[in-house]
């Protein structure tokens, strides 16, 4: 898959305004930096590759997963591409833990590429999309005060530790989430939805890898029963047709892309409050 698209992301490669700035006292605790030339005041996009919890690299390949904060450089944002630690060597909650580090680390210093940190965006991939949002939902990890994410995206997102026998990524979790599967409901984020967390979004592919559609739609759920419960953000949900788990992360900064746009005009309503309360709709039609 990464090769199919090799050719368009190799024709739309931006390279990253700083590369390995470290976060953290770790050789993986690093990041990129993609600051549009000029930048000022520009919202922010976070970028998290996946990897099963025990594998990947913000440099999978020369353009892959470069290519998501790439994409966003282009289209006015100052863009982070982030590295962390990798079980079985980093077991929960560290995947968790470095994003956490990395945003907080972002809020320090975004100022100085152009950023504002007010208006950060977290968007993670498949396993990273549960270190994204317990980050943001696990009291276990987040501050007391909670972390400045105005919006978190979830692409393809693995929220359930699942060992099952047809989850062809089953040693992952086990390697991140220890061997004692007893703890596994009060770790997996599916179980962390909380009111008070920032507006998500989740984006899956038609041709997911086995039950992680599933799981994205009863995350959804979950979200959606919190929100109308405590007058929260509803969440947004997005199916790309014709993709799979790769080729819905591959197809970023790329003319074929059809999701960058979507979660652009997202994050535009997101600013402006369209996703603040679960009555604002009602109210406005009253």
């Amino acid at each position: 898959m990464f090769e199919a698209w090799a050719p368009l992301l190799r024709a739309n490669a931006i390279e990253p305004t700083l590369r390995d700035v470290p976060y953290g006292q770790h050789p993986r605790q690093v990041l990129d930096v993609f600051a549009p030339e000029g930048a000022r005041d520009l919202p922010i996009l976070v970028f998290v590759h996946g990897g099963a919890f025990v594998r990947g690299d913000k440099d999978q390949t020369p353009w892959v997963h470069a290519n998501v904060p790439a994409e966003f450089s282009r289209h006015g944002f100052l863009a982070f591409n982030v590295e962390y630690r990798l079980a079985p060597q980093a077991s929960w909650p560290a995947g968790a833990q470095d994003v956490r580090d990395a945003l907080l680390w972002i809020s320090r210093h975004a100022q100085q590429w152009g950023g504002d940190p007010k208006r950060i965006f977290l968007m993670g991939h498949s396993a990273a999309c549960a270190h994204c949002a317990s980050a943001v939902w696990d009291d276990r990890v987040r501050p007391p005060e909670g972390l400045p994410v105005a919006g978190l995206v979830l692409l393809s997102p693995r929220v359930v530790a699942d060992t099952r026998v047809d989850n062809p990524n089953a040693h992952g979790v086990r390697a991140y989430y220890g061997d004692d599967q007893a703890l596994y409901a009060g770790r997996e984020p599916i179980g962390l939805v909380r009111p008070d967390a920032p507006p998500t979004l989740i984006a899956l592919a038609q041709y997911e890898n086995p039950l992680l559609d599933f799981y994205a739609l009863d995350l959804a759920h979950r979200l959606a029963m919190v929100a109308d419960r405590h007058k929260g953000p509803m969440p947004r949900v997005i199916q790309l047709m014709d993709h799979n788990h790769v080729s819905v992360v591959a197809q970023f900064n790329t003319p074929c892309n059809g999701l960058g746009e979507q979660i652009r005009d997202w994050f535009e309503r997101v600013l402006r409050g369209d996703f603040g309360v679960r009555n604002q709709a009602s109210a406005l039609n009253a």
